[in-house]
């Protein structure tokens, strides 16, 4: 009723302005800025809480990887069949206030298993937060726009790992673990009412139609017609798969990087919370525009640079990793970890884009949230819980610094998301639907 009700608004952003895209392009980056700072603030506390609740290094990748991945994943497939029926924004404002709510409960927490299952109660909510807001940009911004477009909301990733390992450590430090997890978790309950306010849905579709013709929102499919469409599709299970493999890397790194820097460089929580939180930012944030710019430049040309273009920055970042953790000098350790963070994100604009043009706009939120199953199931499952297992496993020989021989193990995953990604960019032009 109320995607019906949405329809009658005039909401489609070509008769409600330019400038209002723009506003909620804002708003939904500062969803997505909460949605990664309560799931990245539990890599900054990891020390604070290991010594309180006595957990091992794996326990602690399951917490981050397993606990949170397991129905954020399974879930988000269904929540977004609904989405694609429903109010995408009403899904993302409960989704919004339901993560919240659980971060706020991780401050509660009295041992493994209650922490456990907070952290599932976390993935529940974010199981709501990104698919509808892909579609939702699909939707506001047009094609030729649409990767920088992806690429700017993807800004949330940098901003609340940074804004995450900042306050978050900086919060431990001076109070506690537990009150880092209330403060953040209260002001994501604040932030939902607003976001419901400012946000309207738009007509589905309504930036493919052709100039001067009516947009008329498309049927929603059934289950079945989307798997249809998308699983035989070649390119779509290698672009899934080349991020996940980036992802497992990607989302080890950024959850046991602080780790490595109390063990392997003696910063403390302080220091250390200011040292990667402005890595995550300055990195992130060049890194993810770079492949958004890159990609829509280069997509106009050939189809298949939505997927080279980010193999090619995985191989880069590969080296730049190795160095960065090898060098004496902070300052110098600094800047080099400024490069692969950016290289690490660039795939976000380009490959996200790639997918929503894998299916038509009535099957995207769906088409989305099975790309994100994939990523995510393997990305945030199986890499946290990686780097944690190699880095008990190898303990017993490298003793303080197993946890940087973890991270020399878990780099290899860059290089077959770059070989699947190659694959994929000869695969595009004939899986692409316009």
């Amino acid at each position: 009723m109320d995607r019906v009700m949405s329809q009658t608004r005039s909401d489609n952003p070509a008769v409600r302005g330019p400038r209002y895209r723009y506003v909620v392009l804002a708003m939904l980056i500062l969803a997505y800025t909460f949605n990664f700072l309560d799931r990245q603030i539990l890599g900054i506390l990891a020390g604070s809480i290991k010594a309180e609740l006595k957990l091992t290094d794996t326990q602690l990748g399951l917490m981050g990887g397993v606990a949170f991945a397991l129905l954020y994943t399974t879930l988000a497939v269904p929540i977004a069949w609904l989405a694609d029926r429903v109010s995408r924004t009403w899904i993302m404002t409960a989704a919004l206030a339901l993560w919240s709510g659980f971060t706020m409960a991780c401050g509660l927490a009295g041992g493994f298993w209650s922490l456990f299952l907070s952290r599932m109660g976390v993935g529940v909510g974010e199981a709501g937060g990104v698919a509808p807001a892909y579609s939702l940009i699909a939707d506001y911004f047009p094609k030729s726009q649409r990767a920088r477009a992806l690429a700017v909301y993807s800004f949330g990733i940098p901003l609340g790992t940074a804004l995450g390992v900042l306050f978050g450590g900086l919060i431990a430090a001076y109070v506690n673990w537990r009150f880092a997890f209330l403060a953040v978790g209260a002001a994501g309950l604040v932030l939902a009412p607003v976001f419901r306010w400012v946000v309207r849905d738009p007509v589905r579709g309504g930036m493919d139609a052709e100039p001067g013709a009516p947009a008329t929102p498309p049927q929603a499919p059934a289950m079945g017609r989307v798997l249809a469409t998308i699983l035989p599709k070649p390119s779509f299970w290698l672009l899934a798969l080349g991020a996940a493999c980036s992802s497992i890397c990607g989302y080890g790194v950024a959850f046991w990087l602080p780790t490595f820097l109390q063990r392997s460089f003696g910063l403390s929580l302080p220091e250390r919370s200011m040292f990667y939180s402005a890595i995550a930012l300055i990195g992130g944030v060049a890194g993810i525009w770079f492949g958004g710019v890159l990609a829509d430049r280069f997509g106009r040309r050939s189809k298949g640079a939505y997927a080279l273009a980010p193999a090619l920055c995985f191989l880069v970042a590969l080296p730049c990793f190795l160095l960065a953790m090898n060098v004496p000098s902070r300052v110098w350790a600094f800047l080099l970890f400024l490069i692969p963070t950016g290289l690490n994100l660039a795939w976000l604009g380009p490959v996200v884009a790639a997918v929503q043009h894998l299916a038509p706009a009535s099957m995207r939120t769906t088409t989305s949230a099975l790309f994100l199953l994939i990523n995510n199931l393997l990305g945030l499952a199986v890499g946290l819980w990686f780097f944690g297992y190699v880095s008990d496993l190898l303990a017993p020989r490298y003793g303080a610094e197993s946890m940087r021989h973890a991270i020399y193990f878990g780099l290899g995953f860059y290089v077959l998301s770059a070989i699947l990604l190659i694959v994929a960019s000869r695969r595009l032009k004939h899986d692409w639907v316009d």
